[in-house]
């Protein structure tokens, strides 16, 4: 994947501050992901509005004057007059040092601070505005942002098209990277930590607010609120890393994404598809996703996903879906996922069906699955998936067990139907409870789940 701007031409160099601006040609950035550019619609099908004009959205910054900024900016160079002087289309390369913020860009530049510009905003407003299409951000220390959420104070606010965002160090800012209504943009390789305010008080790490097409990847977004994509399409998210934060990525009416290759530890949640449709998440570590609400992948009224070879371990819950697939006829579908030492691997708190679990990994997990309703545990799929509480056997040597594996319900109804029971899961009275139960029940247990085809070998599973 190309990088950066191409077809250089001399530099200039402008004034005593050394400030390098280099031109280029009217080439612009692009769209540089996997992705193609949209082809044609047919007839009768939604008006692609990628190219439609922005609109203003945003509610009006507000400005600080310089003395009701934090006194460690008070003797620092405003960053805002090198971008004054800089030409559009040029490259801009600030000489090393500390600068004052706030800044905001209304014309076609590269940016590059090649890791020794820091950028501090005085802990009042947005520490950087890009506004201009087509333009860099690339190794700059943004900091200081101010801490209202009515404002959305941030490190970094993306408010165009073809944003190529890279390398960047973002830290004690409430938001961190903010793109509204920005398409076809690249967020890499940058790292990004709020301000150390309590969970729910933080800001976003990473935001997309109607926003498609954008490649998310290589970023580490660690101790922040969220990464949320709102109404955001077709966009990539891939080898990010996300630590101790709430939701690892939060999708809302968010359709045809794509989770690929991440790393999210110590989360509050790890992935949560909400009113989506289309895309999914493959090759993706989650792990000690715990707490009262700790899930790794959660689904709420969503359709039509796929959950492909990722790797599940140590969460309170491994999936858990509410109401999904909820669009008739479509399905999520669940392969070749490792799902070990949960709490509980898979909850279905609805009785819809839809569900497809095939060539899945069941070990060590206290519960393996808990479907929700009475008697409903055939209406979703289950196929080729390994069990490690399986007890049948394999006299043909085919590596499938010769009788279904069946998983029911006998005390663990009684969690199951009175939540607050939960908390004595694994006591010794529940498990004498169940153990009395499975040996001569006095009620009829529930069926869970049946897989008519279970595999009797533990499948092998390549690393990473």
């Amino acid at each position: 994947m190309a990088g950066g701007w191409r077809k250089w031409v001399p530099g200039l160099l402008l004034g005593a501050s050394s400030l390098l601006v280099t031109a280029q040609t009217q080439d612009e950035i692009g769209w540089r992901g996997d992705h193609e550019a949209p082809s044609a619609v047919a007839p009768g099908a939604p008006a692609d509005l990628s190219t439609a004009p922005r609109v203003g959205v945003d509610r009006p910054k507000p400005t600080f004057p310089l003395f009701e900024r934090n006194r460690r900016i008070w003797s620092l160079k405003p960053f805002q007059e090198l971008v004054d002087a800089a030409p559009e289309g040029s490259v801009l390369i600030p000489p090393p040092g500390l600068y004052a913020g706030p800044v905001v860009v209304k014309k076609r530049l590269a940016i590059d601070g090649r890791g020794q510009v820091s950028i501090d905003a005085g802990d009042k407003g947005t520490v950087f505005s890009l506004e201009a299409d087509d333009a860099v951000v690339r190794g700059l220390h943004l900091t200081g942002s101010g801490s209202s959420h009515d404002t959305d104070d941030s490190c970094l606010d993306v408010r165009a098209h073809r944003a190529l965002i890279e390398d960047n160090r973002i830290d004690n800012c409430l938001f961190g990277i903010d793109l509204k209504q920005s398409n076809r943009s690249i967020v890499r390789n940058n790292t990004v930590r709020s301000k150390p305010y309590d969970l729910g008080l933080r800001g976003d790490g990473l935001r997309l607010w109607y926003s498609n097409d954008n490649l998310i990847e290589g970023n580490t977004v660690a101790d922040s609120r969220d990464m949320v994509a709102w109404y955001s399409h077709r966009n990539v998210y891939r080898r990010n890393v996300g630590l101790r934060s709430r939701y690892s990525i939060h999708f809302m009416f968010a359709n045809d994404n794509i989770v690929a290759n991440n790393e999210f530890r110590d989360n509050a949640v790890g992935i949560y598809f909400m009113y989506t449709q289309g895309g999914g998440a493959r090759d993706n570590l989650i792990t000690h996703a715990n707490g009262p609400a700790g899930m790794a992948f959660g689904f709420k009224e969503a359709s039509d996903h796929f959950i492909e070879n990722n790797e599940i371990v140590y969460c309170a819950i491994g999936i858990g879906s509410d109401l999904s697939p909820f669009q008739p006829g479509t399905t999520i579908r669940f392969r070749n996922n490792r799902l070990a030492y949960n709490g509980i691997a898979v909850q279905l708190t609805s009785e819809l069906g839809g569900n497809v679990f095939a060539d899945n990994l069941f070990e060590g997990n206290l519960t393996d699955i808990h479907q929700a309703g009475r008697g409903q545990g055939g209406k979703n799929q289950w196929s080729g998936n390994f069990f490690d509480a399986y007890q049948g056997f394999d006299r043909d040597g085919d590596g499938y067990g010769d009788t279904p594996h069946e998983d029911y319900a006998y005390a663990d109804r009684i969690w199951m139907e009175m939540p607050p029971a939960r908390f004595f899961k694994t006591s010794p009275v529940m498990e004498l409870l169940d153990f009395l139960e499975r040996l001569a029940p006095f009620s009829s247990p529930e069926l869970q789940a049946r897989d008519l085809r279970p595999r009797h070998a533990k499948p092998q599973r390549k690393a990473g």
